[in-house]
């Protein structure tokens, strides 16, 4: 009986060698086809088929993603009109394992003709494909994991690995940023991360607990439990922030003889507190509460009144947490 763990692992580590072989391949033309790609103002188009077009979709999803315009177009549909999708400002990868592949070479004198230029990704430097391309990125491997050296195992994981090496390349090189990123997953925990701000998840208007600085300690207490957020705002009396007191003010106060009936809340609030301000991201109001320990924030105005209120619950249910 097979033991499939065994044979996994054997799989793994012929992959693994594939993909760590290819460093001897970034040569002068992996550097010439990111120029190329670079240089482009028009589109990436990625071509190829079979294993390799399934491959190749994948690379053109990678670098749309990660700030160069691509897409994948198949290369039989594209003798038979899809072609007209390419212009002369674009790029085209074309992958074939063997270099050989009669439906990419079909179309190769086309895009040659319409002067696009041509990058390459082949097992073999010598095939054709790799000739005819203005640069050859090479993905050969010394074996498939496939033990019959049929399916295509070994060679699609490493032109996989050299496609995002690309798409890493150019990523640095446009200077593109987690933010960029997120704009193009505005649907992915991503997107939501670095794209919402406190102006989308504070709580606002009657739900803001906001108390004068001359009430007592025990309307604050009054306050933070009807508003639910486990503090209160604490204003002077033009509306302007004094400071803030929280659940753990208050249990930093209960050893300490004052009066919640006749001690204002001025005397055990926390002055010159931390605040944040609507457009805030909300990643980076997570970042200053982790940091300072602290479990909510209030957020001001430019005249320093409190506008809203959140906490780390509200962070969750957004699904910044």
């Amino acid at each position: 009986m097979v033991d499939f763990r065994l044979r996994a692992a054997e799989v793994l580590k012929i992959e693994a060698t594939a993909v760590a072989q290819l460093a001897q391949y970034l040569n002068d033309d992996f550097n010439l086809a990111c120029q190329l790609i670079f240089a482009s103002k028009g589109k990436t188009i990625v071509t190829g088929m079979g294993k390799s077009g399934h491959i190749g979709s994948k690379i053109a999803a990678t670098l749309a993603s990660t700030g160069t315009p691509a897409f994948f177009v198949h290369p039989g549909e594209a003798s038979h009109g899809d072609l007209g999708m390419l212009s002369v400002d674009d790029v085209v990868i074309a992958i074939s394992n063997s270099g050989e592949t009669a439906e990419v070479l079909t179309i190769v004198p086309l895009i040659k003709r319409l002067g696009i230029k041509l990058i390459s990704m082949t097992g073999n430097p010598a095939s054709t494909l790799a000739k005819l391309a203005d640069a050859h990125l090479c993905v050969k491997v010394e074996q498939e994991a496939c033990p019959l050296g049929l399916a295509p195992t070994a060679s699609t994981t490493a032109t996989l690995a050299m496609g995002d090496a690309v798409a890493v390349a150019l990523l640095e090189a446009r200077g593109f940023s987690a933010e960029d990123f997120a704009l193009s997953h505005p649907g992915g925990s991503l997107g939501r991360k670095l794209l919402l701000r406190l102006d989308d998840v504070m709580h606002r208007d009657e739900q803001v607990p906001v108390i004068n600085q001359l009430a007592s300690i025990k309307d604050a207490l009054l306050e933070i439990s009807k508003k639910g957020l486990g503090m209160t705002a604490v204003v002077d009396d033009s509306g302007a922030l004094s400071g803030i007191f929280t659940d753990g003010d208050l249990r930093r106060i209960l050893d300490q003889r004052f009066d919640i009936h006749s001690n204002s809340i001025a005397e055990v609030m926390t002055r010159n507190c931390i605040t944040a301000h609507g457009q805030m991201l909300a990643a980076e109001a997570l970042q200053i509460m982790q940091q300072k320990k602290i479990n909510g924030l209030i957020i001001v105005d430019d005249n320093n009144q409190p506008v809203g209120a959140m906490n780390m619950h509200d962070l969750l249910r957004a699904g910044v947490l």
